[in-house]
């Protein structure tokens, strides 16, 4: 198998630690390596490095070359954002030009996956079934009434041959509402959409060029480019032309192909938000449920998420629920239960053109 990682996010939700020269995907959030660098070693026991391919933004370019430089991995610096269709389409257009004709992964660079072994074993199944059609998807089993996700709505099972149970897809769905949520968790019929896709570099391009003609014919023109000097300049010259569109927009809502999906339940997270973190780093609080990083002083406190990333002492008193970033030239201070909305505070931030905190 191979993999496409697709690492061309911005972390807004993740302001103050998360910038645009050092998103997310970049970042130590759970507290072991860059989600990238783990992205990759998660994939490693069954993708080989050699057979990795990193689409991401220009400007992260030499930091994703200086964490992986003790790894043979491929990587694609895309111009600007474009969102996933196009870097899925970029990724499988490479593959092709590597020589792969068997099924490809793509996935994105900042997910949280605790149950490695479950995880592989889904793309495993997964990569079976891709090979003889179709795109397949993994859905995470649900654990929650969760309105933050898209679903997949499956319906009859379809033998992958190994005594595995794989599901046709016969919907995706948009995020519910929270009564929505709990009947889609007591129907057992649906998953979180994880946004990992397994397919064929030619069921990919197939796909792109029955749903989406424009950026097939982009593709079609980078065909030639691919290991040329001429490569940059076209990839850029293609790329101010295409529309900003996600993969599941762009394709899978509209194909006419076999859509299939592999239940995985393996500890899943898209570790979205500075809560969802909270959330994951449950081990780690301590007897009130407070989660404390760095030089913290924490009185009277009551499941909170108090971060000190600068090297001073914050001191904290007699708060609940309350999230805490302290960075070298911010300090935000919110609600816990509205860390989503940190994106408000990046838009503002903007808005008042402070780019240099962004």
């Amino acid at each position: 198998m191979n993999a496409v990682v697709m690492a061309g996010g911005s972390g807004t939700r993740f302001w103050p630690a998360s910038r645009k020269d050092l998103p997310k995907q970049f970042l130590n959030i759970t507290g072991r390596a860059p989600m990238l660098v783990e992205t990759c070693e998660r994939l490693s026991p069954l993708v080989p490095y050699e057979q990795m391919i990193i689409v991401l933004g220009k400007n992260h370019e030499d930091l994703a070359k200086e964490l992986l430089s003790q790894r043979q991995i491929h990587i694609i610096a895309e111009p600007m954002a474009r969102n996933t269709a196009p870097c899925i389409g970029l990724g499988a257009l490479y593959a092709q030009y590597l020589g792969c004709d068997t099924a490809v992964a793509f996935l994105p660079a900042d997910h949280f996956i605790r149950d490695q072994e479950a995880f592989l074993e889904a793309l495993r199944i997964a990569g079976r079934v891709a090979q003889k059609g179709g795109i397949v998807t993994l859905g995470i089993v649900p654990t929650r009434p969760e309105t933050g996700y898209g679903y997949i709505r499956r319906v009859d099972t379809h033998e992958d041959g190994k005594d595995k149970r794989v599901y046709r897809v016969s919907a995706f769905v948009e995020k519910p509402d929270f009564e929505t949520a709990k009947e889609y968790l007591t129907d057992g019929g649906y998953f979180w959409n994880a946004g990992i896709f397994v397919a064929t570099p030619q069921t990919i391009l197939a796909e792109i060029r029955a749903c989406m003609p424009g950026l097939s014919e982009g593709l079609s023109r980078l065909r030639g480019t691919i290991g040329t000097d001429d490569f940059p300049n076209a990839l850029k010259e293609v790329y101010e032309g295409l529309e900003s569109i996600s993969f599941d927009y762009g394709v899978m809502e509209k194909t006419k192909g076999d859509v299939y999906v592999v239940p995985c339940d393996c500890g899943w997270s898209d570790v979205g938000s500075w809560s969802s973190l909270y959330e994951l780093r449950s081990s780690e609080y301590d007897s009130a449920n407070n989660l404390v990083e760095g030089e913290a002083l924490v009185i009277d406190c009551r499941n909170s998420f108090i971060s000190s990333r600068n090297g001073r002492v914050v001191a904290v008193l007699g708060l609940e629920r309350c999230l805490v970033v302290d960075t070298e030239d911010s300090l935000l201070v919110a609600d816990l239960d509205r860390a989503q909305d940190v994106r408000k505070i990046v838009e503002a931030l903007r808005k008042s053109g402070k780019e240099r905190l962004l």
